[in-house]
């Protein structure tokens, strides 16, 4: 209690505050801009154990008690083998909380890794879709929220122009291959930094994937050389988000996409991320 009676917050409590003040500012104006949650949906939100996902858990729920439009969230988490560390002390924290939450041991990618542990990502990616999907269908879900970061979209718009030759991204919307669900990314504007500082403050039991700590791969080259990058030039990141949003595409070399000299314009969409078939 300061002089004079009056009660001061703690400065630890504050930063909280203001973590989750610019969390919700960040993933409240993605899903506003691309419509990502609408009225009456069903959001089923992909819980990996990481501080990324648990960011967004706590964001949708929050929102869910302000924003004016009536959706309603729950969790899941799939099991593939690849937790290093036990999950029950994250069930326990998610039942303290009263969380709507479902835990799926996904056995053709247990016998995977035990019959291919040189398996590739691919094949793991390809189970665990299929899995998420039967998952969130038994949850009466039509929306599916993942938990990729601005990290992610900088390190996925690097690899594709750097090892694949594309100039493409990961979309904030899409939609799954029969468009029984909708895919979202409510975390495309947060950092990673922010995650960190959300999962800390939460208390919650950061269950780490084996995956996350593989060295040596193009991700984490990336990851190095933006930390790097925004050492010497802060602001790097936020920079390659708005350009990702602010496109020139006559000043690129996709001939679909030029004008004049013989060239024939092609309506571009006015959408800065198209929802496409996944």
């Amino acid at each position: 209690m300061a002089p004079g009676g009056i009660s001061v917050r703690p400065i630890a409590d504050n930063r909280r505050l203001d973590a989750e003040k610019t969390l919700l500012r960040k993933v409240g104006e993605a899903i506003e801009r691309f419509r990502m949650i609408r009225e009456g949906d069903r959001v089923a939100v992909a819980l990996s154990g990481g501080k990324d996902s648990l960011a967004m858990l706590e964001a949708l729920l929050l929102l869910q008690r302000r924003a004016p439009i009536q959706f309603s969230v729950c969790a899941f988490t799939v099991e593939q083998g690849k937790f290093l560390r036990p999950f029950e002390p994250m069930a326990e924290w998610l039942k303290a909380r009263g969380i709507d939450w479902t835990y799926h041991q996904d056995r053709p990618s247990l016998r995977l890794l035990e019959e291919q542990p040189d398996h590739g990502c691919d094949l793991c990616s390809r189970f665990r879709r299929r899995a998420v999907y039967e998952i969130v269908r038994g949850l009466g879900a039509n929306v599916i929220a993942f938990g990729h970061t601005a990290d992610d979209l900088c390190e996925s718009f690097l690899r594709n122009a750097l090892f694949t030759g594309r100039l493409s991204a990961l979309p904030a919307v899409t939609w799954s291959r029969k468009r029984e669900f909708r895919l979202i990314r409510p975390l495309i504007y947060v950092s990673e930094e922010l995650t960190k500082r959300i999962a800390e403050s939460l208390g919650a039991p950061v269950i780490p994937c084996g995956c996350s700590e593989r060295t040596g791969t193009v991700r984490k080259s990336l990851r190095s050389l933006l930390a790097e990058l925004e050492r010497e030039h802060p602001h790097i990141q936020d920079n390659l988000l708005a350009a990702l949003g602010n496109i020139e595409p006559s000043r690129l070399l996709d001939v679909r996409y030029l004008n004049g000299d013989g060239f024939e314009a092609k309506q571009v969409s006015a959408e800065l991320f198209p929802i496409v078939a996944e």
